[in-house]
């Protein structure tokens, strides 16, 4: 059996109408007129929603070491609880999280997703809380999380069955959009991310989405049934400031930011998705071959990975968002 060692997963970029091409940035293959709107960056998913990424599995492929061309679904059969111990894996055979770069170019559709309640009578439908860590912003974005106080649900369905809908958009709360700052969606919450935002989301794997309104935009289909029996009625938690040490806590993943300056060096976090928002550097041991680290990279450290890698930072430093699965 191979020696578990920290992996870089090949991304895959995933067209939207709402996407644009400001992942180019974080060194994804986008051209001026792409409409890139997500960039899944680890997923090992055995099938995606009809709606979302169009019903096919979507594993993530590593590019790095021994393992080359395998998936992370194949890493985790070959190390086993060395990759992550099976109470942490999703279902004990799958990796607990789904992370990605978003690109809002447009509004996001004001969507839902399943509720624990709906989603324990519902085989298909599979919770999504998300948290979305805003890496840049134009001036007067938007993020909608949750449903303002005192808006009852006979009040929210009346104004989507009235005309098109767009009245929904007034009865959610709007905050800025916070470079910095973590919003911890938990599956249940009605929102939609504005126009002119990019963020880093890290997510439990599931894509199961019902879309409530749409912004006039015409063909996609909207699940307002599904979506009625899913909201949790009442505001979002209020955000964490990561760039200013803050961690968000959840009990599906745990996520921080970690700032190394120019040439510092750290112990590998094991068992830590990481996440390279500024900078570049690489992972390093003795005697094995460096792990490069580019800005907009996504690597996974095993939680058996053995003693001696390290994390260094290029002369610029290095900004990386770690994800880890509470124990």
């Amino acid at each position: 059996m191979t020696t578990p060692y920290p992996i870089v997963l090949e991304p895959v970029l995933m067209p939207k109408v709402w996407g644009g091409a400001r992942l180019r940035a974080f060194g994804k293959r986008v051209k001026d007129n792409d409409t890139i709107g997500e960039s899944w960056e680890l997923a090992d998913l055995a099938s995606t929603s009809a709606s979302g990424a169009g019903g096919g599995g979507q594993r993530s492929i590593i590019i790095n070491g021994v393992l080359k061309g395998k998936s992370i679904h194949d890493a985790i059969a070959v190390w086993g609880e060395a990759l992550l111990p099976a109470k942490q894996l999703a279902g004990g055979s799958s990796f607990p999280l789904l992370i990605k770069f978003l690109d809002a170019r447009e509004d996001l559709s004001v969507q839902v997703h399943p509720s624990p309640a709906y989603a324990n009578t519902h085989a298909d439908a599979f919770l999504k809380t998300e948290c979305w860590t805003i890496l840049a912003a134009e001036p007067g974005a938007k993020l909608y999380k949750g449903v303002m106080t005192g808006v009852t649900r006979a009040a929210f369905e009346a104004e989507l069955r009235k005309g098109d809908g767009a009245g929904v958009v007034g009865m959610l709360e709007a905050v800025p959009a916070v470079v910095g700052e973590c919003h911890n969606l938990p599956s249940g919450t009605v929102h939609a991310l504005g126009a002119g935002v990019l963020v880093a989301e890290v997510q439990t794997p599931s894509d199961t989405t019902y879309r409530v309104y749409d912004w006039g935009r015409k063909g996609r289909e909207l699940h307002i049934t599904q979506a009625m029996e899913c909201i949790a009625w009442g505001p979002a938690p209020s955000p964490v400031n990561l760039a200013a040490g803050e961690t968000l806590s959840t009990e599906f993943f745990v996520v921080s930011q970690r700032r190394l300056k120019a040439g510092e060096i750290i112990d590998a976090p094991k068992g830590a998705v990481l996440m390279v928002l500024e900078g570049s550097g690489a992972m390093m041991k003795v005697a094995e071959e460096a792990v490069p680290m580019a800005l907009g990279a996504t690597a996974f450290v095993p939680a058996g990975v053995a003693k001696g890698w390290t994390m260094v930072a290029c002369e610029r430093g290095m900004t990386v968002l770690v994800a880890t699965v509470p124990k």
